[in-house]
């Protein structure tokens, strides 16, 4: 008897973490995509270390990017885990990446949603031709979108966030024809997600890696298409290299981007599940 026992409690202990794992992530998802640069992967208190000549996080975890249970974060294998700074520790693995905006968004909206999902796939310094369809990283944001989804049980597309630009503005031709890659971009997402008139929350330069960065700003502010809202990130204070924005800079950003997001019908409705960011950020710099 006690021997039946103790195996029943054996077996009990086994299955139980699959349980509780099955629990915490609801299957309501509301799946939220954030792309761009590495200003979207994050290069908040990320610093140039001469004395050991690399380039390093200071670490410091501002209170609006503070994890949260009901915050969660798809790795790169595809498996959701609490999020923490930095959300593209794993995927922008060539860099290193500090704070972004992904997290001060979550941390407002979370109480709305019930659970915030973020999935991060920016990679920094690529240009926008890179993600056009067909191109890797298109497909592979496409395929974790996705893959949020089926990790859950189900979900639903809430909105797009995309901070991208600054490679554009070096050569004439990629800043001249940025509007129509932008719009065909946007496009062929909104279709292979299955949602036409899914809201897209861009963020307009606060400074380029090139000399054709008002062109490029003029893109991103006249794209024409419906339900695309955008903040300007002008004006917010960078990092010594000129090009990234710095912690702080990056909460306000996350808290820009809630508002537009908020501003938007509907948006403010309390959903019962999990919802999911898609972080994008493009920028190798």
């Amino acid at each position: 008897m006690n021997k039946m026992i103790f195996l029943l409690f054996i077996i009990i202990f086994i299955i139980s973490p699959l349980q509780v794992q099955s629990q915490t992530i609801p299957r309501n998802i509301s799946i939220f995509i954030l792309a761009g640069q590495s200003n979207m992967a994050g290069r908040g208190g990320v610093y140039n270390d001469t004395a050991k000549n690399i380039t390093v996080w200071d670490g410091v975890i501002p209170r609006e990017c503070r994890s949260n249970p009901s915050i969660l974060r798809l790795t790169a294998k595809l498996q959701w885990e609490e999020a923490n700074e930095p959300l593209h520790a794993d995927i922008d693995v060539n860099k290193t990446n500090g704070v972004g905006p992904g997290m001060p968004f979550a941390n407002r909206v979370v109480n709305r949603f019930g659970y915030v999902g973020l999935v991060p796939c920016s990679i920094g310094g690529t240009k926008l031709s890179q993600w056009q369809k067909g191109e890797f990283l298109y497909e592979e944001t496409v395929k974790r979108a996705k893959a949020a989804k089926v990790a859950s049980g189900g979900g639903s597309y809430e909105a797009v966030l995309w901070y991208q630009g600054e490679s554009d503005t070096v050569d004439m031709v990629d800043a001249s024809v940025y509007k129509k890659r932008l719009v065909q971009f946007f496009s062929d997402l909104r279709n292979d997600l299955q949602h036409p008139n899914l809201p897209i929350i861009q963020v307009a330069l606060a400074t380029g890696a090139g000399p054709y960065l008002d062109a490029v700003r003029k893109a991103q502010l006249e794209t024409g298409l419906d339900n695309v809202h955008c903040v300007d990130a002008k004006g917010l204070p960078l990092e010594p290299d000129g090009l990234h924005l710095t912690t702080s800079s990056q909460v306000r950003l996350g808290q820009m981007m809630v508002d537009a997001f908020l501003a938007i019908p509907n948006s403010a409705k309390p959903l019962s599940g999990i919802s999911v960011f898609v972080l994008f950020s493009l920028f190798f710099l």
